[in-house]
């Protein structure tokens, strides 16, 4: 460690014993200066010995005051009072300042991977919430969807029954049998299939014993309308 020091001082008064420290205590003023400079040395190096590196510059108020506790004792003893004391210029041997260069650029190259780290962490939690609620939106339309259509298609067939309902009457009123409804419908279903096939090879069972059993399903699906309609009006009725 290197630095610069400034000294004031004076003799600690003008009594007889302290004159004589002060004019035999060294033999000239050169001598004086290099105990000076040893003893600033010598503590000052001392105190920064137990502190690490990185503190130094830091705690320069700490270097003068226990320089200054140190001096004002020995000072004291030359017949001399200390006044002030100042460090300035502190710089470190060129090894120790690339060593302490090389440190700090570890630790900033360090924190740069910590925050890197943290950043894509942060990144990818954020594209994983956001995929996360993409499906969930994604689920509930499809959902709502399939809804829809199990509506659409339940409004389909009550409204076939309901024109099922309406014709069997219609034909009951003319006098008719209303199994000619279901053979019409039979027979409307095996013309379109032949008129709008497309290629598609459809078996429908032609024969008689097919016919009455195709009709039969019809009839009590009917019936079951029929039955779904009377319970509907019966709190009406009541």
């Amino acid at each position: 460690m290197y630095f610069k020091a400034m000294l004031l001082f004076a003799t600690a008064d003008d009594a007889e014993e302290t004159i004589k420290r002060v004019a035999f205590k060294f033999i000239d003023a050169q001598s004086l200066i290099t105990a000076l400079v040893r003893t600033v040395e010598a503590t000052t190096r001392g105190f920064v010995a137990t502190k690490k590196q990185s503190e130094i510059l830091g705690l320069r108020a700490e270097i003068v005051a226990e320089a200054k506790d140190n001096l004002d004792a020995t000072l004291a003893e030359w017949g001399y009072h200390l006044i002030d004391l100042q460090l300035n210029d502190i710089t470190f041997d060129e090894m120790i300042t690339t060593s302490m260069a090389k440190v700090v650029a570890s630790q900033n190259l360090q924190r740069a991977a910590e925050f890197e780290g943290q950043a894509l962490y942060i990144r990818r939690t954020k594209e994983a919430e956001a995929e996360g609620e993409a499906i969930k939106i994604a689920a509930a339309a499809e959902a709502e969807a399939a809804q829809r259509r199990g509506e659409g298609v339940r409004m389909f067939r009550q409204e076939v029954a309901a024109g099922l309902a309406d014709a069997t009457r219609t034909v009951n009123a003319a006098g008719a049998d209303e199994n000619l409804v279901l053979f019409a419908m039979w027979t409307e279903t095996i013309r379109d299939t032949v008129e709008r096939g497309k290629g598609n090879v459809i078996f429908l069972d032609g024969s008689v014993q097919g016919m009455e059993e195709s009709l039969k399903r019809l009839a009590a699906l009917q019936q079951l309308e029929a039955n779904r309609a009377e319970g509907s009006k019966g709190p009406d009725r009541a």
